[in-house]
This record gives structure tokens, C-alpha cells and sequence, in this order.
């Protein structure tokens, strides 16, 4: 996707110099900060913090911080270091423990002194991946979108939560992957951007959108209801952290809101994400772990002053009670569809199972 008319990814690997620049989004939609990362430290941190977030971009990022922890050594003792220090960072999305295991079992059979350069080379596949998948989740989606359009409509008018676009991922996004294929295609569209409190992840969605030319509209997370009850949304489309084996989603917390006012109005309900995200391993959502984040994300809001300076204002005091959920879990039947890199399919078991049947189990 293009920054200021650029094209550009959300992460770029130097292997040469053995590091990675990342965009910092916690300063994002105010400022444009590249990061550079050196190390496994800075690498977790920079999950852990969300300067880097979205699954698939967790996913890619935890691939190259293990090939960044392996310059100091790559025995068995630094790679189960390393492995386990990423693999605490995040406890919903699937896609960091999918990238470590895949990345552990490529590497755990090499000799010591091989691992380090195989890393990297397994991590830029990875990558490569990644944008293959949300290209081919933009192709399917687009096709699905095409079904949507009212007879008569000037536009098809979406509504999205959280952020799952290019900067959730390496290139293209999950849920904004379709509606970036539907604008290139000359689908007239407008997009329903819902703010994501309390990280406020739809003005990420807004500031990519805005980037690329797609018509959008930011709203506040509790006007999603009246804005559907007055027929102004055709369908809702959202990403996802992890899928289970039955087709229960968990996305940003907020999401099955939205689910259960597009059931109560008749409005279709998509979910788009790759096979990373999908965990046949867990029957149900009643099984994910939901985390549970600092609650002074909830208690500071951050932005601009009146001189555009970057500033915090405490809305709460400091010792009041919050909880502070970063997922919630949207079950399976108020989901219209999964889009995946496959193709479309039902959120349920059978569903997934028809896209992929190696996951089967007898």
C-alpha cells in the first residue's frame, strides 16, 4: 500500500546489517516514526507495547525477532530463550505462537552455526506469505462485495472495527484487503470506520484509508447501532486474532457488539483472516484467553494539544477502578462468512474444514 504516494510495507528486514525497521503506531494517526529494532528485547517490546499490532504483523515481527535473537547465539539454549520471551509478549493472537512454532521446527534440526542465516530466510518467507494471503483475501472478498451492492445504490456502505488493514499486517490487510481491491476495481464504496476504544485503532484504519483515497466516515464505537438501524450499512467486515475449529472469532473487544447489531438488523457480518489465524487446536471461543490489558490505557487518552504537540490527559484518576478486556469472542453463529486466502466458506466447522482439509482429525 502507498504512504504519502509510496508504496510500502509495515516492516522492512535488513539482513545484511541484522535488523528491522518497524512503524511505530502508537504514535500513529499524529506521526510517521520508523523504528529501528536490533535486538529480542526490543523486538518483544515492540509487540508488547503495540508498536507493532495486528496478528499477521505480530505474526512477521516475531519471526524476524527470532532471527534478531539468534546474532548473540543460536544453540538450543538461546532459541528456547528467545521462543519463549516472544511467546509471552501476547496471549490472544494465534498467529505469534503460529509463527514461532513454525519458525522453531525449521530451525531446532539445523546445526547451531546455520540457524542464524535460516532464520532470516524462513522469516522473509513468512512475510512473502503473508502478503500473498491478504492479496488472494482481497480477491475473494471482492467478489463477495460485488453480491452486496443495492440495486439502486449510489455506493456499497461498509462499517469495519478496530484495525485490520495494512498496518495490522505486512502488506494489503485482512478485512480492508477486499475493500482496497473493491476501490482499485471501481466499486463505488464508502467505509463506516468505528473509533476502537480504548486504543482507538479506527483512526489507524481512517489514516490508511485516507492514505489510499477510500471515501470513510470515523465514528464513535456506539453510533455503529443507529447508523445499521437506519439502513445506512449493507455489511460489517472485521478481521480477526484467532479463529477456533467451530468458527468462534475473537477480535478487538467491541466486535460482538457490532455482531449482535447486525443479527438484530438483518445485516451481514464477514470475518476475514488468514490460515495463521485459524486454530483448529481449540474446539470453541469459550477456550481462548482473553487478555487483559493496563488500565491506564483506558484511564490516559492521548493526542495533540492545542499546539500540536504530542500529549497525555488523565480522564480518570489514577486509582480508579477499570477492566480494561483487549478481545471479546464473537460466536460462531452471528458470523455471515469467513474469508479466507482460500475462498469463503461458513464459520463452522465443516466450513473451515472445506477450505482446509489437512486440518481434519480423525
Amino acid at each position: 500500500m502507498k504512504i504519502h504516494g509510496i508504496p510500502s510495507r509495515t516492516l522492512r528486514a535488513h539482513p545484511a546489517s541484522q535488523t528491522l525497521d518497524i512503524i511505530d503506531q502508537t504514535r500513529l494517526p499524529h506521526a510517521l516514526h520508523w523504528v529501528s529494532v536490533q535486538t529480542l528485547e526490543e523486538a518483544a517490546h515492540a509487540i508488547r507495547a503495540m508498536q507493532v499490532r495486528g496478528a499477521p504483523l505480530i505474526g512477521a515481527t516475531a519471526a524476524y525477532g527470532l532471527a534478531l535473537a539468534l546474532k548473540t547465539g543460536a544453540d538450543d539454549a538461546h532459541l528456547a530463550h528467545a521462543v519463549s520471551t516472544l511467546w509471552a509478549t501476547r496471549p490472544t493472537a494465534v498467529n505469534l505462537h503460529w509463527a514461532l512454532t513454525r519458525m522453531r521446527a525449521h530451525l531446532q534440526p539445523l546445526p547451531a552455526e546455520e540457524r542464524l542465516a535460516a532464520a532470516w530466510a524462513e522469516a522473509a518467507r513468512i512475510e512473502e506469505e503473508n502478503v500473498a494471503q491478504n492479496t488472494a483475501i482481497g480477491e475473494h472478498g471482492l467478489r463477495l462485495l460485488r453480491t452486496l451492492k443495492p440495486a439502486g445504490s449510489a455506493s456499497l456502505n461498509l462499517m469495519t472495527h478496530c484495525n485490520a488493514g495494512w498496518l495490522a499486517t505486512v502488506d494489503r490487510g485482512t478485512a480492508l484487503s477486499p475493500i482496497y481491491a473493491a476501490d482499485e476495481a471501481g466499486l463505488p464504496l464508502h467505509v463506516w470506520v468505528s473509533e476502537t476504544r480504548p486504543r482507538n485503532q479506527g483512526l489507524l484504519t481512517a489514516w490508511e484509508l485516507a492514505q489510499q483515497g477510500v471515501p470513510h466516515t470515523l465514528i464513535a464505537d456506539n453510533a455503529a447501532g443507529i447508523l445499521m438501524r437506519e439502513g445506512k450499512v449493507d455489511a460489517v467486515i472485521v478481521g480477526a486474532d484467532r479463529i477456533t475449529a467451530n468458527g468462534d472469532v475473537a477480535n478487538k473487544v467491541g466486535t460482538y457488539l457490532k455482531a449482535l447489531a447486525c443479527a438484530d438488523n438483518g445485516i451481514p457480518f464477514y470475518v476475514a483472516a488468514p490460515r495463521s489465524t485459524i486454530d483448529f487446536a481449540l474446539a470453541d471461543g469459550s477456550a481462548i484467553e482473553i487478555e487483559a490489558r493496563d488500565g491506564d490505557e483506558f484511564r490516559d487518552v492521548h493526542g495533540l494539544d492545542s499546539r500540536g504537540t504530542p500529549a497525555c490527559l488523565r480522564q480518570l484518576p489514577a486509582a480508579e477502578a477499570v477492566a480494561n478486556p483487549a478481545f471479546d469472542v464473537t460466536p460462531a453463529r452471528l458470523i455471515s462468512g469467513i474469508i479466507t486466502e482460500r475462498g469463503v466458506c461458513a464459520a463452522s466447522t465443516a466450513g473451515l474444514l472445506s477450505l482446509y482439509p489437512e486440518a481434519r482429525r480423525d
